[in-house]
């Protein structure tokens, strides 16, 4: 099945894969690829012919093909990660494009013993259609115990068309921690009266933030006579603008009414937002260049002290203002809500995180030795793998101390000093394969590095932005499949939609808002969005009736 799937895909993935690489003659590369017939027999009958070699105690290597990184296994952490599993891995990385590289792969049935590739991409479904990746049920039903407490529900989510599971999701679990935010600055909240609110880290009502801007540009002028700039964004990431605004409303990727999905510029709540940016620009609170900032002007502006907001948070801007004003954390942006009237702030929907991660990783059918493999996975997914590959070594780089978890002074130095030597050097944080976002049965983060130390804008956010995320994975892959009329058919009004949407806030009324919003919709319905809009909810269905 492997080879004859593989050969419907040669013509059309190795051309392109040649033509853009240039690799030359490379078809027929990998020799005489396995069957792979029925996944879960296979792999027994792996097991049986390798049972031997493994029974014998000796450390078994396997090819890891991961997009992240391509470092030697060799430090201490993955050193202790052979002695726990009996695997020693040697890494493959590419030099160039990770997902020409597994095109490549995948044509010529070279394959790696284990796989991770870009889950949200279309190359996994590439891997699962060909037959190169094993049918993980039986394994994880025989020996991944770990991996059945700890993935839980995510792995009916992540299960294919058939029903099986073909990998284990990677930085997996919804994210606690905020995403996005209108950032404010503390001392000009403090100077205006709302000091106490914001310690407190309450929500600010679209009045109040409205309120806000009003009086710093009023009173704000620089040594230089600059005028002030109430609000800015960053224009290269504009979804992440807009998304900011619908979240003060609480919408989300789609509009949903009735059982059925829609553009979300059909919610009738778009268009009030839409009237709230158009009034905040045409009184002069609202940075004239909010479209067209690039990330570089974005924090200049954000660091020079004429700024009191921004649409999320510029971590480079807070530098910035540090350097000028010293550890002075009131001179800092902070994170906050600002919620629509009438909606719950518990309601918003500022962090949009998918629960199914960024990763996928999967046991390839060149894989001889299956049921090992499974093994150090489930190791690795264990609550015990995450702290050895996100904390390091116990008595060495962090200790058990009244039942939690404590990293060593030194283990903590070493990320601020440099980040990447440390990593590479001692292993800890270097190796993230299977990694569960949250925190451990003892409360600890198992992300050391990021969530362990926090500075006062972090832990400030974790009460200021709390109950606003929520999970975008049931609305994962529901556009159009790539190639088809309708892909270049939701393009096309996604198109429009942005074009507008840039219109209607630089809009010289509100009068003008409307007008520009209906000959929008106007446009979007010539150009089919009700057919790409029954593909959405027909997929939308379907996903949700497969996680069942």
């Amino acid at each position: 099945m492997f080879k004859k799937n593989l050969s419907l895909l040669l013509a059309g993935i190795l051309t392109i894969s040649c033509l853009t690489a240039g690799c030359g003659n490379n078809s027929g590369n990998g020799g005489e690829s396995p069957s792979a017939g029925n996944g879960d027999s296979q792999a027994a009958a792996t097991e049986t012919g390798k049972a031997d070699e493994a029974a014998s105690g000796e450390v078994i290597t396997l090819t890891f093909f991961d997009k992240n990184t391509g470092d030697a296994f060799d430090n201490p952490v993955a050193q202790a990660i052979t002695e726990k599993t009996g695997i020693k891995i040697e890494v493959q990385q590419p030099t160039g494009n990770p997902e020409e590289k597994l095109n490549l792969m995948l044509a010529s049935g070279d394959l790696p013993d284990i796989v991770l590739m870009d889950r949200r991409s279309d190359i996994v479904n590439k891997y699962i259609a060909a037959g190169a990746l094993v049918p993980l049920n039986d394994l994880i039903d025989q020996y991944g115990a770990d991996i059945q407490e700890m993935y839980g529900d995510i792995l009916n989510k992540s299960r294919y068309e058939d029903g099986k599971n073909y990998y284990l999701n990677n930085w997996y679990g919804l994210d606690p921690d905020p995403d996005r935010a209108f950032c404010i600055r503390m001392d000009v909240l403090k100077e205006l009266g709302y000091g106490e609110k914001a310690e407190k880290g309450e929500a600010f009502t679209q009045d109040e933030f409205r309120d806000i801007l009003n009086r710093f540009k009023e009173t704000y002028k620089d040594a230089d006579g600059q005028s002030a700039i109430p609000l800015t964004s960053n224009a290269d990431y504009m979804p992440s603008v807009l998304s900011t605004f619908k979240a003060m409303y609480g919408m989300k990727n789609y509009y949903e009414k009735d059982g059925k999905l829609y553009f979300d510029v059909r919610d009738p709540d778009y268009l009030e937002m839409v009237k709230y940016m158009n009034g905040l620009y045409r009184d002069g609170l609202l940075d004239k260049e909010w479209a067209v900032n690039k990330e570089q002007i974005f924090t200049q502006k954000a660091g020079s002290g004429r700024v009191a907001a921004t649409v999320g948070l510029s971590s480079d801007g807070n530098r910035l203002l540090k350097e000028d004003n010293g550890e002075d954390t009131d001179k800092q942006f902070y994170m906050f809500k600002v919620v629509a009237d009438g909606v719950d702030p518990d309601k918003t929907t500022f962090s949009p995180r998918s629960s199914l991660g960024w990763d996928a990783i999967g046991i390839t059918v060149k894989n001889e030795h299956p049921v090992e493999t499974i093994k150090f996975m489930n190791f690795l997914a264990s609550e015990e793998g995450q702290y050895l590959l996100m904390w390091g070594i116990e008595g060495k780089d962090w200790d058990m101390e009244d039942g939690k978890h404590v990293p060593r002074p030194e283990t903590l130095q070493g990320f601020k000093d440099d980040w990447n030597t440390f990593a590479k050097e001692t292993g800890i944080r270097k190796w993230t394969w299977f990694i569960k976002n949250g925190y451990g049965s003892d409360g600890t983060p198992y992300d050391l590095a990021t969530k362990y130390e926090r500075d006062a804008v972090s832990t400030h956010a974790l009460t200021s932005m709390a109950n606003s995320t929520w999970d975008t994975a049931p609305y994962d892959y529901i556009g159009p499949a790539a190639g088809t009329p309708e892909a270049l058919s939701e393009q096309k009004i996604k198109d429009i939609i942005d074009t507008a949407f840039t219109n209607m806030v630089y809009a010289d009324s509100e009068e003008q808002v409307v007008s520009l919003y209906d000959a929008m919709i106007s446009e979007i319905d010539a150009n089919q969005a009700s057919a790409i809009e029954a593909v959405y909810t027909e997929k939308y269905n379907e996903q949700l009736a497969l996680w069942k």
